[in-house]
């Protein structure tokens, strides 16, 4: 079995900027769009290296995505960041019109996406961006696990993908436990770990988490299969059906709300395809609070002793 545990902690964002900055160096069609929080969404990686390629707009995120649309018409690459309850909610509207209506290469960051934003608060706690972003037609939704896989992912999205995509990413440094080996592949989820009893789907941060449950559950002599959907949209069908059939129960864990979601996703292939219990560990239709990121984790039900919980609950319904 391969190991995930003891590896050092990193903030997903940090990937992201590494990844745009990457990219860059590949590609000079590059462009970068700010909202005045550059170096918190970790852009500073890029706008340091490439300043004449980067703009930075003020706090103006609906004229951000207008600025970008208008730049890829004109065969560019913009990547445009900030925090995910501002670039996807705040700037819905362009997105959908601006971007998605026509279809344009605009790469847009989410980040301090969760509840781990932590003492910002429930204003700044993107727990709704999944749900929305899914919806636009033409939209690729992107949520890698740790920070290697963020900056892979987003080389992928700005240099190899077309179309407008969503990369999600947070703030705190979590575990960094995949390798630069495991590459990335856009649209196929990767498996963690084999098992047998059920399988727990997850995204983001939470794929962490299911592997400590995981973990957990082998002293209780229970063989639990994780598997890291990193690509929301387009999802991959093959992977979640096939755990379905071999392991006959499905957890879906995702730091978001429940509703309209990750878990709601994996729930529509399951209904169209292979219908077996499924169990849901996220944020439960409620607003997040101030607070430290992991007590947040603990009080809103997405830890991994809550997704053994919910494991347990759909075993007995097997």
């Amino acid at each position: 079995m391969k190991s995930y545990f003891n590896r050092e902690n990193r903030p997903t964002r940090f990937g992201f900027g590494e990844g745009v900055r990457d990219a860059a160096r590949r590609n000079p069609s590059v462009v970068g769009l700010g909202a005045d929080i550059t170096s918190s969404v970790s852009m500073n990686f890029f706008a340091g290296e490439f300043p004449d390629r980067f703009f930075s707009m003020g706090i103006a995120e609906q004229n951000c995505v207008a600025v970008a649309s208008g730049l890829a018409l004109t065969g560019l690459i913009p990547v445009f960041s900030t925090y995910a309850v501002f670039s996807t909610l705040r700037a819905a509207d362009q997105i959908r019109v601006s971007v998605c209506y026509n279809n344009l290469h605009v790469i847009i960051g989410g980040a301090h996406a969760g509840i781990s934003v932590g003492p910002d608060g429930a204003t700044h706690q993107a727990l709704e961006d999944i749900a929305v972003m899914r919806v636009l037609p033409n939209m690729s939704v992107i949520s890698p696990c740790d920070a290697t896989q963020a900056r892979l992912a987003t080389i992928c999205a700005v240099n190899e993908l077309s179309g407008p995509v969503y990369i999600r990413f947070g703030r705190e440094a979590v575990p960094d436990f995949t390798s630069e080996v495991d590459g990335f592949q856009f649209g196929k989820g990767q498996l963690m770990r084999e098992g047998s009893d059920l399988t727990i789907v997850a995204t983001g941060h939470m794929v962490w988490h299911a592997l400590q449950a995981a973990e957990q559950m082998a002293a209780q002599q229970i063989s639990t299969r994780v598997i890291n959907i990193h690509t929301i949209k387009p999802i991959d069908r093959e992977i979640i059906i096939h755990a379905a059939r071999e392991t006959g129960a499905i957890v879906a864990a995702e730091e978001h709300q429940i509703a309209g979601g990750f878990g709601s996703a994996v729930a529509e292939v399951l209904a169209e395809e292979y219908p077996v219990p499924v169990e849901f560990v996220g944020v439960n239709d409620c607003f997040g609070e101030s607070g430290q990121p992991d007590e947040l984790m603990q009080k809103y039900g997405l830890s991994a002793e809550n997704i053994v919980a919910k494991s347990l609950k759909v075993l007995k319904r097997k």
